[in-house]
């Protein structure tokens, strides 16, 4: 039977991928500690790697495709298909930042002043293209995880951070971002040529990126008098294009559409006083566009 190898990220990020694999419809065994965690889809084979090895493993073929982030993929210089951006991470969905940073106190304010000094970090190869592509002359040297706390052994380092409240605690500044990074659905090149899996990758990036597309998203449904039509579709969106079915009572029609969840709070007391009745709205696992 043909099966298609899937690495998925180990760590930090593995609870919030099986989250979207459980929204997307596949159900994962979440085990920290399995690093072959079972699915419910004969066709995968799941294999927990760390993110930062995965792009390599798929390029040289031991995995037919893998979940990791843009960072990595730039950082291991990796020949593979990049099929989807998944707007997804372990806090946010707001794309990740690898920041350069030195403590609140020091007197660097910008990166020309690190020239001759010492950098610390894990992404080593995209730190030192940044400073090359900038003619700053620098050491990048790398350092396991935990980086923050170097920041007072060397001149400056370069951080992964989300939400920046890591810096915060160990008292630093950003002095410029180096890259930002989202997470991505990559493919082995001789994989993507084989009908089965290239179908298979596919499917997996609709089926994610729908869950993703859904997470900000709700169903809106409710009735509607005939005559009050006209007032319900100026409250809503603009750029929604709602369903309108008739009712039993031909006096009314039924309305749905699908509506950022941001505007739900807003939008349902306005549809209420246009004289909408029988307003419901629903979570969504999926949305396709």
């Amino acid at each position: 039977m043909d099966v298609l190898k899937l690495g998925i990220p180990a760590g930090s990020l593995l609870k919030a991928t099986i989250e979207l694999f459980n929204r997307a419809g596949f159900s994962i065994s979440d085990s920290e500690r399995n690093y072959l965690p079972d699915i419910d889809d004969e066709q995968i084979e799941p294999i927990c790697l760390r993110a930062q090895e995965i792009s390599r493993y798929v390029e040289n073929g031991v995995l037919d495709a893998g979940i990791t982030g843009y960072d990595w993929i730039m950082e291991n210089g990796s020949d593979v298909v990049q099929v989807a951006e998944l707007a997804y991470s372990k806090s946010t969905n707001r794309p990740a930042r690898w920041i350069l940073a030195v403590p609140n106190e020091s007197k660097i304010h910008k990166p020309e002043q690190l020239k001759g000094g010492i950098i610390a970090t894990e992404l080593v190869n995209v730190t030192k293209k940044y400073f090359a592509d900038k003619k700053i002359d620098v050491k990048v040297e790398f350092s396991w995880g935990a980086t923050e706390i170097k920041a007072r052994l060397v001149d400056a380092i370069v951080e992964l951070t989300e939400t920046g409240t890591t810096l915060q605690a160990n008292n630093l500044k950003v002095i410029d971002t180096v890259i930002q990074s989202t997470t991505r659905l990559v493919a082995n090149k001789e994989a993507w040529t084989n009908s089965f899996k290239r179908e298979k990758i596919e499917n997996i990036a609709i089926l994610l990126k729908a869950a993703i597309n859904a997470r900000s998203m709700v169903g809106l449904k409710m009735n509607v008098k005939k005559t009050d039509l006209p007032s319900i579709l100026k409250v809503l969106p603009a750029e929604k294009s709602p369903t309108v079915s008739s009712l039993a009572d031909s006096d009314y029609v039924a309305v749905e559409v699908i509506i950022d969840e941001k505007t739900e709070r807003s939008i349902l007391p306005a549809l209420k006083r246009a004289g909408a009745s029988g307003i419901i709205t629903y979570p969504l696992n999926k949305v396709i566009h």
